[in-house]
């Protein structure tokens, strides 16, 4: 077998790893575009490395990077200056812990949801 055709072949297996990677987050995360935008970006850019390395799919690499370890909501009551109690919605998520401590801080702002806050926590960690 030619060079080439190695290099076609690996090339091959790591568009077929990506794209196997991200239909599993698009159909257990349907509706976090965000996070899919992310982890796209993510997954494009690191065929070159799959390609040379195939134990990247042979270890689960890619699925354990992809998945986070914990997403926390957690609820913030407070009460306001005109006596009124209020509920917000916090969040924290939880990528991978493997070398170290966990990287990212808390958001409480009305417009942000699950996706966004896996978007900037997989953004921070690449």
């Amino acid at each position: 077998m030619g060079q080439t055709s190695m290099v076609s072949e690996n090339r091959q297996a790591a568009e077929n790893y990506v794209a196997k990677i991200f239909e599993t987050i698009e159909r257990r995360n349907p509706e976090e575009t965000e996070f899919h935008q992310a982890v796209k970006e993510f997954l494009d850019a690191i065929i070159p490395a799959l390609e040379k390395d195939p134990d990247y799919e042979k270890n689960g690499i890619l699925e354990r990077l992809t998945e986070p370890e914990r997403l926390i909501t957690f609820r913030v009551p407070w009460v306001s200056d005109d006596g009124k109690v209020q509920v917000n919605r916090g969040f924290r998520v939880q990528f991978n812990s493997a070398i170290g401590p966990y990287k990212g801080g808390l958001r409480f702002h009305p417009s942000v949801n699950g996706s966004i806050v896996k978007f900037l926590g997989f953004e921070q960690i690449f």
